[in-house]
């Protein structure tokens, strides 16, 4: 399975009722935060179209609690957070969108 690619099963699967459907005409990826009941915590994903690659995902610092996604190179998030690990690739969830 690609690096951050995860399948989502059993009580996860209503995480992908969760994915923001937006009306869009620019393909590509995009990002998305939602949270995690199960985990109780917020999770970050990136959402990419359907018949695509699944996108590459990295993780930069950008400061002292400033991350940025990239999806196949191109920044989809800055993520901010005062307190707890940073964030890794393998923990970014991928979805293919079915629109």
């Amino acid at each position: 399975m690609p690096q951050g690619h995860s399948r989502i099963t059993g009580s996860r699967a209503g995480l992908a009722r969760q994915m923001p459907i937006a009306s869009r005409s620019l393909p590509g990826p995009e990002c998305a935060l939602f949270h995690d009941e199960d985990a109780d915590q917020d999770r970050v994903a990136v959402v990419y179209d359907h018949g695509e690659t699944p996108p590459s995902i990295t993780v930069t610092d950008a400061g002292a609690c400033v991350q940025t996604v990239h999806a196949d190179g191109v920044a989809v998030a800055v993520i901010a957070r005062a307190e707890g690990p940073r964030l890794t690739a393998d923990e970014v969830l991928l979805v293919e969108r079915f629109v």
